[in-house]
């Protein structure tokens, strides 16, 4: 049909034939590049700046790319001070990636923060729950509460995995750690890396920064939520 209406205009001096293949070249590209974003698996990290929401993403791209996968990872802030919700973007894909636009239907979005809840940065339509999603979001929320309980202040038709994050972390680091423990659940909801992927980036990152002692205390709280239920 769409080759019919354009030759149907085409002046009679046009190779009617010609036009159609390029035409069709056209469609072909078009639909390739679409089913190729459909292959990328995008990922949106919320965070309040000092939590760690932009190395949470650090670790979870790197470890892609030492899969041998294509990965993109950019942050998004608004006013540089602690305590401001920040945004951070990660692609995951087994072919290059061609986008480079913020992501606006992601596959996952993590809260690392469960106010931001209530943030516009997370309610203002450009992202996840109230824009037209075409299909569902996962939703990993650091929060004590059930996902009932979190359901009735969310719109997305996805699924909501909360997890314990700061309870987690002062159990076994003695401090909270959500962007840590977060990243066990993060792997266990998606399967979009290897939980060995995760640990061994995390130890060739922070063991020079936070010694031996500290970063296996890290894994094992990535480990536990990794278990949770």
């Amino acid at each position: 049909m769409l080759n019919f209406v354009l030759c149907s205009i085409c002046p009679p001096r046009i190779d009617k034939q010609f036009l159609r293949v390029e035409v069709g070249m056209f469609v072909r590209l078009w639909y390739n590049a679409k089913m190729d974003h459909r292959k990328i698996f995008e990922i949106i990290f919320h965070a309040r700046g000092g939590q760690g929401g932009k190395s949470a993403a650090e670790i979870v791209a790197q470890a892609a790319v030492n899969e041998g996968k294509f990965v993109q990872a950019f942050p998004q802030f608004g006013p540089e001070r602690s305590g401001a919700p920040t945004k951070t973007f990660v692609r995951i894909s087994d072919s290059e990636i061609r986008t480079h636009e913020p992501i606006t239907d992601p596959d996952v979005v993590l809260i690392l923060d469960e106010t931001i809840l209530d943030s516009s940065e997370f309610t203002n339509a450009e992202t996840h729950c109230n824009a037209s999603l075409q299909r569902n979001v996962n939703l990993i929320i650091n929060s004590k509460k059930t996902a009932e309980e979190l359901r009735e202040r969310i719109t997305c038709k996805g699924k909501i995995y909360p997890i314990d994050a700061n309870g987690i972390s002062m159990d076994i680091l003695g401090q909270p750690r959500p962007n840590t423990v977060i990243l066990g659940k993060f792997v266990q909801v998606t399967e979009a890396v290897k939980l060995e992927s995760v640990t061994s980036e995390f130890r060739k990152i922070f063991e020079g920064k936070l010694g031996k002692e500290a970063t296996e205390k890290n894994i094992q709280a990535i480990e536990k939520a990794y278990d949770a239920i």
